[in-house]
């Protein structure tokens, strides 16, 4: 399974993906709860499925519901928490994916990060933006030094072996020492199998 999702994004997400589907052969939950239950879906993802696929009436926030709620409302980008609580305060009871699929829209191509269209913005009559932008609080860390380009080193690795490798190998050829620390947090996650001192990828 992993060797077919390599390159996707985060490997986690195809175990998750592989053990919701397999347990639910008939169908997702409809609810944000149930939905919210599910190995590797949090509040945002449960939300929004909940939203777009069976037009549950619910409150949740990405980053451009962030921007254009907390521009509007709040004359600067909302954290996580306002934007939630903006988007319950005012939000379609009715129309709610609508709604949903409205603020998504202006933020990805109207209220942008930078230099936003405000001349043609359909709600600028009822905007409290200024034009000033709030820094992030923090800056992710770039990718090239980060625990997760590690961890997508070993599976692409281990994906183009037919037989395990041994943790000494993989340090050397990825070149870098943090390699047996992840591998072990592989393990635990159930991305990688360890045994007598080789790793491989799940058989399924």
């Amino acid at each position: 399974m992993l060797r077919e999702w390599s390159g996707l994004g985060y490997n986690r997400r195809a175990r998750d993906l592989h053990r919701i589907a397999r347990t639910h052969t008939s169908g997702l939950p409809r609810t944000v709860a149930d939905l919210d239950a599910l190995p590797g879906i949090g509040a945002y993802t449960s939300a929004a499925v909940a939203c777009f696929a069976f037009d549950e009436p619910t409150a949740f926030a990405d980053t451009n519901i962030r921007r254009v709620l907390g521009r509007a409302v709040l004359g600067r980008l909302a954290t996580d928490g306002e934007a939630v609580a903006l988007d319950a305060r005012f939000r379609s009871r009715r129309q709610n994916a609508r709604w949903h699929h409205a603020l998504m829209d202006i933020g990805a191509t109207i209220c942008i990060a930078k230099a936003p269209r405000c001349d043609v913005c359909p709600i600028r009559g009822v905007c409290d933006y200024d034009g000033i932008e709030t820094p992030p609080q923090r800056k992710q860390s770039p990718f090239a030094a980060s625990d997760r380009r590690i961890r997508g080193a070993i599976v692409r690795q281990l994906a183009v072996s037919t037989r395990g490798v041994k943790v000494e190998t993989l340090r050397r050829g990825i070149k870098d020492a943090r390699v047996p620390r992840l591998v072990r947090a592989l393990a635990r996650e159930g991305l990688v199998e360890v045994s007598s001192g080789s790793v491989r990828l799940p058989a399924r």
